[in-house]
């Protein structure tokens, strides 16, 4: 009679019958209580965070247009601060430009050397260049010169005289 073939690994040595050769000499840890079970932490997970929005290409060019807008808004302001608009009785003008039909008056300071002009008098209203003489010779005796603006909602006349220092 022959003898059966032994079982498990032939190359194991001193190992006991019946157990796992590969396994570690350590006891396996169980998996950690999960919240909400008993056994689990007090409290409750923390919600994921809300995803971050990216801008996207239209929000941006709209914030640049917004920028751009706002800029040349506030430049033109800044700039029609010294336009004749803004003159008053004692201010020194400068012309701006040889145009007879604009010539681009500027406040400026009687102490610079581009001061023309001193204005005697302002007239708020429409007035051509007939009326504009008249009046400025019953505002202003000494006035030399005449300018009239209108059509931007301000309608006004300045009567001026040369600027001597």
């Amino acid at each position: 009679m022959s003898t059966p073939p032994p079982q498990g690994n032939p190359f194991a040595q001193n190992q006991p019958q019946g157990q796992n050769p590969f396994a570690q000499g350590q006891p396996q840890a169980p998996y950690p209580p999960q919240a909400g079970q008993p056994g689990g932490a007090p409290f409750a997970p923390a919600p994921p965070e809300p995803a971050r929005r990216k801008l996207s290409f239209k929000t941006i060019k709209n914030i640049a247009i917004a920028v751009i807008v706002v800029g040349v808004v506030v430049g033109g302001y800044i700039a029609s601060q010294d336009d004749a608009n803004t003159a008053a009785v004692g201010d020194c003008m400068h012309r701006g430009s040889a145009d007879d039909n604009n010539p681009d008056l500027e406040v400026v300071d009687c102490s610079s050397s581009d001061a023309e002009f001193v204005v005697l008098a302002k007239v708020k209203g429409s007035y051509t260049a007939l009326t504009a003489e008249s009046k400025c010779a019953s505002e202003a005796e000494d006035f030399q010169y005449s300018y009239t603006e209108t059509g931007d909602g301000s309608n006004f006349l300045l009567c001026l005289k040369d600027y001597t220092k």
